[in-house]
Formats: structure tokens, C-alpha cells, sequence
């Protein structure tokens, strides 16, 4: 059987009122839609052209801003479903060039096929092409020369944007919340900028760290979730107004910018897919965070990613699982047997890389389990827990606090002259409307606004401050002594899964290496852990299926 190939086609052209159009205008940037120059001309030259055929122009589409590489295009959409509609609107749609329309071949072909399923034509004022099969051809040659010239644009706009992420330059993608730009210098036309702190929004980012890695000074550390309903219930809100939520929270936790490291064309902005390491240009902006803390907060996220400890880790019969590690590859060290000749059963830990990969990927080594575990208890009872290194160990928290106070004070100054210049703005213009000189109108009023909206935000922002000064622990000798004998009583007796978890609430690791052994933990989560009482955080089942919280 011989399939027919059936070719749309469209009713020949006539002039006259009954010959009814409409107009689609676009640029793709919008720059170009603010100097108001393309669409005006476009518009202009449409209308002239259906005048002289005398036909009737009866809508208008404008798309400012929008490529023409694909159809996701609010107003273009809009125009396409109308025209397709039963009434018939229009005869055709009259368009400037082939490239206002579209910059895709095929996806110009198939927008063209679909309207004259409906008898609407695709009229280029500047490259009047008829339906024979010659200027057909011809009008898809000039379809795969304004994509080949779409694409060569794209490379090198690429390319001079990259070369701009080089030199320390803003290109204008979102900035994160934290962050405002400055203008460094001028190049001709063109005004260079670079990322700059902004202070009160900074100190909303410190204060996301500060409750990961502290808490808020009344219970320990604060999960992603529960900082997201801490900031949303005391009327914090994102750079848009919104309220802030799981996702946000995590991405600004694990955001490099905040140390200084940002990132330009790590994904496609088209299909929004990572880029290979190769392409992605890193380069130096202010922090916001130090770097210590920022990688403390990055443990402590790996270790909470319920993919990454099994439920084992917390409370399996263990002491040092989830807390042991090889020195040479920081590979877990896990429990391994062996049976003596006498038939006794000896427990060991054991480097878990080399027991899987061999001695090529990590030498290893082995300890065993009963001399690990107590020469971990016995250090920490005979020296960390003792009062007098307790108290050293908090001076030096103290004294690193001194150190921090000169770059608080000029934090503090930032946001006093922040609100100093909004109260004087606000005064000036309270002085104009009094004087008579302005009238307290529309724009007035929103501009009002804004300055009282940012006093606000400012004044916010250096309360938290002082909050933060005014709730700075300090601790007693009855308190260090009390919570030295609490920690020496429970790492040492009682069931194997609440000693580890007094152990995980103060130290990170512990490192195994060949003649010693390390124990490793943050003078941070020390004072913490004094403020807390020592108590162990509640642990959750981390890696059971479709684990969820009630």
C-alpha cells in the first residue's frame, strides 16, 4: 500500500480588510527591550507593510527579552494557541525577519506546518519568499543560517563572559543572598562590577552557620529543617520576601561562594546539567565565612546524609565505628576476627580500604579492639575531662573570640552607618515635602518605604549582633567540674550505644596511624557539648527504606 505524503497548504494572498494579521515583535535580551529601540523600529515597519498591502493588523505580541532558540516563550505561545483557535483571528502573522520568530531550523519548520494545518501563513516583511518548492528551500537555508549565527554568538558571548569570570568580574547571574555588587571601573559603554558583602544580609548567612555548627546558644547544633522554621517563625525572609525552606537552607550551607570561591558556567542554562570540572571558572570574591567553620559544617552535613551512615554507626555493639579511621587513607576502620591457635576469638579494628582493595590502595593496619577502645576512654577520663585542661582548652575558645572582636566591631559599624544613612535620606526627604518642594505622592511614598524597609533590615541585623555578644557562654569551675565527672561516669560504663554517643557529642575521629593515636575534635563543639549539659543528641535511624519523619 503507497502512503500519500500530504502537504499543508495555505489559501493564496489577498488584499484588502478582510485579510486580517497580527504582529510578533522580539529581542533577545533585556537590554535591548530597555533602550526601547528594536520593537518600536519593528513595530514601526510591520505596520507600514501591512498598510501598503492594505491589510488589517489587528494584535500585537511582544516579547522583550526572549530567545529564539526554542518555544518557551509566554508571549509567542500565547500568539500560536490564539491563531490556532476555531474562530480563525487571523490570516497570518507578520514578523520582521525569520529570526524574530525563530532560530531553530527545525523548530521553525514545525511552528510553519502547524499553522497552515489552520490556513495561517508566516510572513516576513524582509524575506518575502512564496509556497514553490524553490523558496521553500531557500527559506529553510535562511532558517539554518540564522541558527548557525544564533550558536556562533552564543560561543562567543561564552567566551568573553568567561574571560570577565577571570578577571574577578560580576556577569549579571543571580547573586547569592549575602552578596550586592560594586562598580569597579568603565570600559567605554560598559560598567565592570565585582560581588561585594552585603552587611545585613550577611549577617543573616552567618547566623544559618552559626545555628548548624552551635545552635542558638539554648540547645546544641540545629538541623536544615528546624533553622528553616527558626528563621520563617522570628520573621526572617529571603532576598524576594519569601520564606525560607529545606532546599534554600542546604544551598546556602554548601555554597563555596561563602568563602570566598565562586563559580561561573558550572551548569547549562538551558538544560540546567552540570558541566564537566574543565569548563567551570572559579574565581575570588570577599568571604563571608571562615574557612574552618565552613568545612565543619561540611563534616557534620556527610555525616547527617542519611545515605552515608548505616544505622550500625549509632547503635551497633561498637564503640569507635563511625569514630575510627586509617591515618594513611582516612579509610573507616571496621571490626575484623581471627581465631588463635587456641581457639580464642580476637576482635580487631581494621583499615576498611585495605581490607577491600588491597594493599595497592592503602598499606593498612590493625589494632585491636579492646587496647583501641581503652586507650581512647582512658586518655579522654585522665586528660581532656580533668578540670584544669577543660579550662585551658575554654580559654583558648575565649581568646579566639577576643581575636574576632575587632571584625565584629567593624561589622558593627558597617550596619550603624547603613542605618545612619537611611535615617538621613528619610529626613531629607521629610524636609521636602514640609518645605513644600515635593508632594507626597505614588513614587514618593514607595521610595519612603524602601528606605524604612532597609533601616529595618539593618537594625535587625546588628540586634542579632548584640544578641550574640550578650548570650556569649561563660562557665563556672562547679560547671567544668560537673560536666568533667558526668563525661568520665558515661564513657566508661553502661551499654555500648549511649557511651558512643557521649563520645560522638565531643569528638570527631579518631585517627590510627602506626605509632600513634590521634583524637580529634573542635574546642566548639566542646563548649557546646558543657552548655548542653553533655546530653547526646536523639539519633535517627539513618538508612532504613523509606525512612520518614511523623
Amino acid at each position: 500500500m503507497r502512503l500519500r505524503k500530504i502537504k499543508p497548504e495555505c489559501s493564496p494572498l489577498v488584499a484588502g480588510e478582510s485579510f486580517s494579521c497580527c504582529g510578533y515583535y522580539r529581542v533577545s535580551t533585556g537590554r535591548q527591550a530597555e533602550s526601547d529601540l528594536s520593537i518600536p523600529d519593528q513595530r514601526k515597519q510591520i505596520a507600514a507593510f501591512c498598510v501598503a498591502k492594505d491589510w488589517n493588523l489587528t494584535a500585537h505580541y511582544i516579547e522583550a527579552g526572549a530567545s529564539a532558540t526554542d518555544d518557551v516563550r509566554g508571549e509567542f505561545q500565547k500568539m500560536i494557541e490564539r491563531a490556532l483557535d476555531d474562530d480563525r483571528p487571523y490570516d497570518a502573522i507578520i514578523v520582521h525577519s525569520y529570526s524574530r520568530f525563530f532560530r531553530d531550523a527545525f523548530g521553525l519548520e514545525m511552528y510553519i506546518r502547524k499553522l497552515a494545518k489552520a490556513d495561517v501563513r508566516l510572513i516576513s516583511i524582509t524575506q518575502e519568499l512564496g509556497d514553490d518548492p524553490a523558496q521553500i528551500m531557500m527559506r529553510q537555508v535562511i532558517a539554518l543560517f540564522d541558527e548557525y549565527q544564533s550558536r556562533e554568538n552564543g560561543k562567543h558571548v561564552l567566551r568573553a563572559m568567561r574571560e570577565n569570570s577571570r578577571q574577578g568580574f560580576y556577569n549579571g547571574s543571580p547573586l547569592p543572598l549575602g552578596y550586592t555588587t560594586e562598580e569597579i571601573e568603565k570600559r567605554g559603554i560598559r560598567i565592570k562590577k565585582k560581588m561585594a558583602v552585603d552587611p545585613v544580609e550577611a549577617e543573616t548567612i552567618r547566623l544559618i552557620f552559626r545555628l548548624y555548627k552551635d545552635g542558638d546558644g539554648r540547645e546544641g547544633p540545629i538541623g536544615v529543617k528546624k533553622i528553616a522554621v527558626w528563621l520563617n517563625e522570628r520573621g526572617h525572609r529571603t532576598r524576594s520576601g519569601a520564606r525560607f525552606g529545606v532546599s534554600g537552607i542546604h544551598k546556602i550551607l554548601t555554597n563555596e561562594a561563602y568563602i570566598g570561591r565562586a563559580t561561573f558556567n558550572k551548569r547549562c542554562s538551558k538544560t540546567l546539567r552540570m558541566k564537566p570540572d574543565a569548563e567551570h571558572i572559579t574565581f575570588d570574591i570577599p568571604s563571608i565565612i571562615d574557612r574552618t567553620v565552613f568545612d565543619a559544617v561540611q563534616t557534620t552535613l556527610r555525616a547527617h546524609n542519611p545515605r552515608s551512615i548505616a544505622p550500625r554507626v549509632l547503635t551497633g555493639p561498637i564503640l569507635l565505628t563511625g569514630l575510627a579511621q586509617c591515618a594513611t587513607c582516612q579509610g573507616a576502620m571496621t571490626l575484623r576476627t581471627g581465631t588463635s591457635k587456641s581457639g580464642m576469638v580476637h576482635r580487631y579494628y581494621t583499615c576498611s580500604t585495605c581490607a577491600r582493595q588491597g594493599k595497592a590502595a592503602c598499606k593498612g593496619r590493625s589494632i585491636r579492639m579492646d587496647r583501641l577502645d581503652n586507650l581512647v576512654v582512658d586518655h579522654l577520663q585522665a586528660r581532656l575531662f580533668q578540670p584544669d585542661r577543660l579550662t585551658a582548652l575554654l580559654g583558648s575558645v575565649m581568646a579566639l573570640r577576643s581575636e574576632r572582636a575587632a571584625e565584629v566591631d567593624s561589622r558593627v559599624a558597617r550596619l550603624q552607618t547603613e542605618i545612619s544613612d537611611a535615617d538621613e535620606r528619610l529626613k531629607r526627604l521629610y524636609q521636602m515635602v514640609e518645605d513644600g518642594l515635593t508632594d507626597l505622592d505614588d513614587i514618593l511614598k514607595e521610595r519612603v518605604g524602601a528606605l524604612k524597609h532597609d533601616r529595618e533590615r539593618a537594625k535587625a541585623a546588628l540586634d542579632r549582633i548584640r544578641e550574640t555578644r550578650s548570650s556569649a557562654m561563660t562557665f563556672d569551675p562547679e560547671t567544668i567540674e560537673r560536666f568533667g565527672r558526668l563525661m568520665r561516669d558515661n564513657i566508661a560504663t553502661g551499654a555500648i550505644p549511649f557511651r558512643k554517643a557521649y563520645l560522638q557529642s565531643v569528638i570527631e575521629r579518631v585517627e590510627v596511624d602506626d605509632d600513634v593515636v590521634r583524637i580529634v575534635g573542635n574546642t566548639a563543639t566542646l563548649e557546646q557539648a558543657i552548655a548542653g549539659g553533655a546530653a547526646p543528641a536523639d539519633g535517627v535511624r539513618r538508612s532504613v527504606p523509606k525512612w520518614r519523619t511523623r
